[in-house]
C-alpha cells in the first residue's frame, strides 16, 4: 500500500517543528528520510504511523485518510517501532513477539495456527529464535532491538516504519537488519526508516527524503540527495564518494565550515 503525506505542518510543545511536508512512500521501496538533529524526521514519521496529529494536512494510505480509519484496521497495516523502545516487564521473548499479532486477534481469542506461524517467522527473520525463552529484560541492547523488531514483522504489515532501527546494533546486524527490511519491501511492501548513517541510507534504500529545520531539503535517489551540495548545506560536511560491487558508498569524512 503506499502511503502519502500531504503538505503537513506538524507541532511539538506549542511549536510547528514540520513545515508543509509532502512525500510518498511505494509499495516495493526502502525509503529512508535523512537529516540533522532536530530537523523533524521521528515527529513526522509518527504522522505517517497515525501517532501525531497534524496541524495542517493529511495523511492517506492506499488513498484512504489515516485519521479516518478504525485502529484496529491501522494497526493491521502500519508497523511502527519507536526509537529506543523499551520492555518493563520480564516476559519471555516469544511472548513479546506474539504481541505483534494482537491486532489480528479478536477479543479473548487465543493465538491460531496462522499466528503461531508469523510467530516463529519473525523470530526467525531477525535471528532471535534461540532466545524464544529468555526473559527480554535481560537481553543486550542490540538483542532486545532485534525482539522489538520482530515483534512488529509478527504483525506482518503492509507498511514499516522504524525510527532509528540499526542505532544500538553491532555492525553485522546492522547490515543483516537492512537486508531484511530490503527483502520485506521487495515482496510488495512499504518500508520507511529514520536513518543517521549515510553509507547504509545509499546503499540499501531506493528513495531518500532529506530533512532540514522541518522541511523537506530534498528527495530522490542516493546519488541525487547524497550530493556534496547536499551534504554541504545540510550537515556541514565533506564525504567520501565510491562503488563497491555495484552499490554506491558515501562516508562523512570533515566538516565543511
Amino acid at each position: 500500500m503506499s502511503l502519502e503525506a500531504e503538505v503537513l505542518t506538524l507541532a511539538q510543545g506549542g511549536r510547528a517543528v514540520v513545515h508543509g511536508v509532502s512525500l510518498t512512500l511505494q509499495p516495493g521501496e526502502v525509503a529512508a528520510i535523512l537529516g540533522p538533529n532536530g530537523a523533524g524526521k521521528s515527529t513526522l514519521l509518527r504522522a505517517l504511523a497515525g501517532l501525531h496529529a497534524p496541524e495542517q494536512g493529511e495523511v492517506r494510505l492506499n488513498g484512504a485518510r489515516l485519521d479516518r480509519m478504525r485502529g484496529r484496521d491501522r494497526a493491521r497495516e502500519l508497523g511502527y517501532l519507536p526509537q529506543a523502545a523499551t520492555v518493563h516487564w520480564p516476559l519471555p521473548v516469544e511472548r513479546v513477539v506474539a504481541l505483534g499479532r494482537l491486532p489480528h486477534l479478536g477479543p479473548w481469542q487465543r493465538l491460531g495456527s496462522a499466528d503461531a506461524y508469523a510467530v516463529d517467522r519473525a523470530l526467525a527473520a531477525t535471528g532471535v529464535e534461540a532466545l524464544r525463552d529468555r526473559p527480554v529484560t535481560q537481553l543486550s541492547g542490540g538483542e532486545r532491538a532485534r525482539v522489538l523488531l520482530a515483534r512488529v514483522l509478527a504483525g506482518e504489515p503492509s507498511t514499516l516504519l522504524a525510527d532509528e532501527p540499526v542505532a544500538g546494533l553491532d555492525p553485522y546486524h546492522q547490515v543483516h537488519f537492512m537486508e531484511l527490511v530490503r527483502d520485506y519491501a521487495r515482496a510488495g511492501r512499504t518500508v520507511a526508516l529514520v536513518l543517521h548513517d549515510l553509507n547504509l541510507a545509499a546503499r540499501f534504500c531506493d528513495r531518500l527524503f532529506l530533512m532540514d529545520e522541518g522541511a523537506l531539503a530534498a528527495q530522490g535517489t542516493a546519488r541525487e540527495v547524497l550530493d556534496p551540495r547536499h551534504l554541504g548545506d545540510v550537515f556541514g560536511i565533506r564525504a567520501v564518494y565510491g562503488e563497491q560491487d555495484g552499490e554506491p558508498y558515501v562516508v562523512p569524512w570533515g566538516r565543511s565550515s
